[in-house]
This record gives C-alpha cells, sequence and structure tokens, in this order.
C-alpha cells in the first residue's frame, strides 16, 4: 500500500496538466447573413484552450476562403488578437476550426473575418464569456464520488463482518 502511495506521488510530480472537454459546443451566431455568405459559429469558450467552429453554410465557398477568429475582452485590458481558422475535412459541410486563448474568466468580444479574393470580405462579431474548464465549483464532488462509492461499500462490508461475530 505504501508502495502504490509512492508510486502516484511520483506520477503526479512528473506528470503535466491535461485538460479534457466535458461537453459539446454551443451555438454562438447561426445561419447569420454575413455579406455574400451565411455562417454558423459553434464554441467550447474555455479559459486557456478555446475552441471555435465557423460552418460556411452556402452551395459552394471561394476555394480560397479564409477565416480567423479575432478575441479581446470587453474589458479593452488586451488589444484584439486573430486566430487563423483551418479548413477540416467533412462530407456534408464546410467548417473551420480555430484555437483561441483566453486568460480569464470573463466576457471577450468574438470577430470572424472571412475573406475571399474571389468574393469578398465580410465579418460579424458576438460576444461570448470565458468560462472555467472543468465542471467550475463542482469539480471536486464529480471527481470525488467514485470514491465515496467504494469507501462507503468498504464501511457497509465492514460493518456486516462484525455484527457476524458479535
Amino acid at each position: 500500500m505504501l508502495f502504490v502511495a509512492f508510486v502516484l506521488f511520483g506520477f503526479s510530480l512528473v506528470v503535466r496538466h491535461v485538460s479534457a472537454h466535458e461537453g459539446p459546443p454551443f451555438p454562438l451566431l447561426v445561419d447569420q447573413k454575413v455579406d455574400r455568405y451565411v455562417v454558423s459559429v459553434w464554441t467550447d469558450p474555455d479559459v486557456g484552450i478555446a475552441q471555435f467552429f465557423v460552418i460556411v453554410n452556402s452551395a459552394e465557398p471561394p476555394a480560397d476562403l479564409r477565416v480567423q477568429i479575432g478575441v479581446q475582452p470587453v474589458s479593452g485590458r488586451l488589444a484584439e488578437t486573430f486566430y487563423p481558422a483551418h479548413r477540416e475535412s467533412l462530407q456534408q459541410q464546410v467548417q473551420y476550426k480555430a484555437e483561441v486563448h483566453f486568460d480569464a474568466e470573463e466576457l471577450w468580444h468574438v470577430r470572424v473575418r472571412l475573406e475571399s479574393a474571389a468574393q469578398g470580405n465580410a465579418e460579424t462579431v458576438a460576444t461570448v464569456e470565458a468560462t472555467p474548464p472543468g465542471y467550475g465549483r463542482w469539480d471536486l464532488l464529480v471527481y470525488l464520488l467514485p470514491f465515496l462509492a467504494v469507501g462507503l461499500l468498504w464501511a457497509i462490508a465492514l460493518i456486516r463482518r462484525i455484527r457476524r461475530r458479535v
């Protein structure tokens, strides 16, 4: 038992922080007409690395279409920063994915910029609230529940064993 504790402690010193996605992205804009384009923007705005998905709902989007996501805190404490979105290979739709950095849990202005030499440029703006990664305040309870359940089962078994002896 002591060996397992030392191994877990040593492992915790070496392991880097790993983040996971707990839920699906939610819509920020749905089928909004932006100049010549109709776009939907879905996001998972976690503090740290946030994901944005831009879906272009036109029959034939131009081959040279570039999508960028610009973010800036509503407070204006940082300058607007643009992140490129990369086209993903999907059968049913044209989708671009961008990974954006949010450094604090607050409201952010989001600018979606569409650029094409063939069809011109367009952009739209929205506001999103960056959320803490994970389940927020419930993290400890959610991750502690399996251990509490095992402890409860062990305590029940121990009480039954003691009652059988008496």
